[in-house]
């Protein structure tokens, strides 16, 4: 791939994390790809256990947006300076982090995404009590 295909493939990616649509963030991952975030430091590990997490992820997170700050491209892919808007219920949080991607043959054979998520898990807590107090 060169700069502008990788430039492109990774703008394309990060634009797919946004909306509910596991199957075509999938599509961007070798079926043995290898994918790891805060909450699952250890990895996950082929399309089956990234897309029951991707499903469950999305589906919580479906108004979240994420865009490239920068991309610098490595020998085996990019790593990717992004920012995010979270909207949690009463605001939205705005995280900016990095991945490390790396690319085999146009897929993503190995994702490891690195920020704090603390912010996110406090607001996310609140909205769950907000919703059980309404619930009573």
């Amino acid at each position: 791939m060169n700069e502008k295909e990788l430039q492109d493939f990774c703008r394309d990616w990060l634009a797919a994390w946004t909306g509910n649509n596991p199957d075509a963030l999938l599509e961007f991952y070798h079926k043995n790809a290898m994918y790891s975030d805060p909450a699952h430091r250890k990895g996950l590990k082929g399309h089956e256990e990234i897309r029951r997490y991707f499903v469950k992820l999305l589906d919580f997170y479906r108004e979240w947006k994420w865009e490239p700050i920068e991309i610098f491209p490595i020998k085996t892919g990019a790593i990717v300076k992004w920012k995010n808007s979270i909207p949690t219920g009463t605001e939205v949080i705005h995280e900016t982090g990095l991945d490390i991607v790396e690319i085999e043959e146009r897929k993503i054979v190995r994702n490891e995404v690195y920020f704090d998520r603390s912010r996110l898990l406090a607001a996310v807590e609140k909205r769950r009590r907000d919703q059980r107090l309404i619930d009573l």
